[in-house]
């Protein structure tokens, strides 16, 4: 199936889906990185330069999906995002390239600040080279009591300045910021985040429903005010459900915000649907609740995806893996995933999420809070050619990213 013109320009047959489109006798065909055309075979028979494409033919039954994106994924294969270490972060981001996951920011989590802004700089190279879409913060600015793998001994109130340097050694790629809305300072966070361009995404919060719902009002109008194209007007949740108290009905919580605001179109919220961060049902429910559109299917992977059980590091955490979940050596929370994207992908469906739902929330939902909505997250003419060849059971056959295979299972 690899093409074989170089620069590449042919044509891929199979079932296409995307963003809730299915054409069973599809055809995309590339032009050099970008996708020159997505849709049925016979017409693209009648395109006057079909001809001129390298048409490969895949095996019966084949899938082929826009490349998955990640918002929230702090590494793997041993490597760590967070540590700055540069050949490391690079061996992650080659795994989760391979892996489906054609496109990801890069998570830091809370430390020393010295030390989130040189893992900021390591990473805006590799966001500059186009190996990442990105940088994510996961804090400073959260919950003393909701922290979860996050050191409490780093968390603080927000501090403009350190935001201000924060963006700066990010050289501009700093995309998404996790914070708590009842940390004081916060509604002049999200002007600030805002105004450099950054999406706000609440979490690691015990903030009330009221105080919720306040903040991503206010984060919204921030967002839809900003006159910036692209760039989207729905803040995030920062992976809904862990972070923030239970759902109660006596005290709802930010849980029961979050829902409200998502199914209305307000928000996107975040889900670890890897099936030990959330049971299957919940997530099923939420997509039944919210539809697809209002919902980022995201990894928060660390250091140990791809690889064994074992100790692992998550910034300044000694992380333990057991039976693939990932928990503090020191008090047993959950610190992170192990899965990639394409595993979350599986998981989702197994627990009865249709597949073209599923991968909405995988792609086309995730490249809006990148303001990449006209560019990737689709199988269209004029996006980027990153694409996934999947078997029925949507196990990985071959990765297109920029045109360009860089995995493919020998047959």
């Amino acid at each position: 199936m690899t093409p074989s013109a170089s620069p590449a320009r042919y044509a891929l047959t199979g079932r296409l889906l995307s963003h809730g489109t299915e054409i069973t006798d599809g055809i995309v065909a590339v032009d050099g990185n970008r996708i020159a055309f997505a849709g049925n075979a016979t017409e693209f028979a009648f395109l006057e330069e079909a001809e001129s494409f390298e048409l490969l033919t895949t095996p019966e039954g084949t899938i082929i999906t826009p490349g998955l994106i990640d918002l929230h994924c702090h590494g793997a294969v041993g490597g760590d995002f967070p540590s700055g270490d540069a050949q490391a972060i690079g061996k992650a981001i080659d795994f989760l390239h391979r892996a489906g996951t054609t496109t990801l920011l890069a998570s830091l989590v809370t430390a020393d600040r010295d030390d989130m802004l040189t893992s900021a700089r390591v990473l805006a190279e590799f966001a500059e080279r186009g190996d990442i879409a990105g940088i994510h913060a996961e804090g400073p600015y959260l919950s003393d009591v909701r922290c979860g793998a996050q050191d409490p001994a780093f968390l603080s109130d927000p501090e403009p300045a350190f935001v201000d340097a924060l963006i700066e050694a990010a050289a501009g790629q700093l995309r998404t910021m996790t914070y708590a809305p009842e940390r004081q300072g916060s509604d002049a966070l999200l002007e600030q985040l805002v105004s450099q361009g950054v999406v706000p995404s609440l979490g690691h919060t015990d903030a009330d429903a009221t105080a919720v719902t306040s903040s991503l009002e206010l984060a919204r109008e921030e967002l839809g005010s900003a006159g910036v194209d692209g760039f989207t007007e729905r803040p995030t949740v920062t992976h809904l459900f862990n972070g923030m108290p239970s759902l109660h009905h006596r005290s709802p919580g930010p849980v029961a915000a979050c829902l409200e605001l998502a199914a209305a179109d307000k928000i996107i919220v975040e889900l670890i649907a890897d099936g030990v961060h959330l049971d299957p049902v919940t997530v099923r429910t939420v997509f039944n609740l919210v539809g697809a559109d209002s919902i980022a299917l995201v990894t928060d992977s660390m250091a140990a995806a791809g690889l064994v059980d074992g100790d692992y590091a998550l910034g300044p955490a000694q992380v333990t893996v057991a039976n693939g979940e990932a928990r503090l050596a020191s008090n047993g929370s959950l610190a992170g995933g192990t899965a990639t994207m394409l595993d979350v992908l599986r998981s989702t469906v197994a627990g009865g999420v249709p597949l073209s739902e599923a991968l909405t929330s995988a792609t086309k939902v995730p490249a809006e809070v990148l303001g990449l909505v006209d560019e990737a997250g689709q199988l269209h003419q004029g996006f980027v050619a990153d694409l996934l060849l999947l078997d029925e059971n949507l196990n990985l056959m071959q990765v297109i990213r920029n045109g360009e295979t860089i995995y493919e299972v020998s047959v």
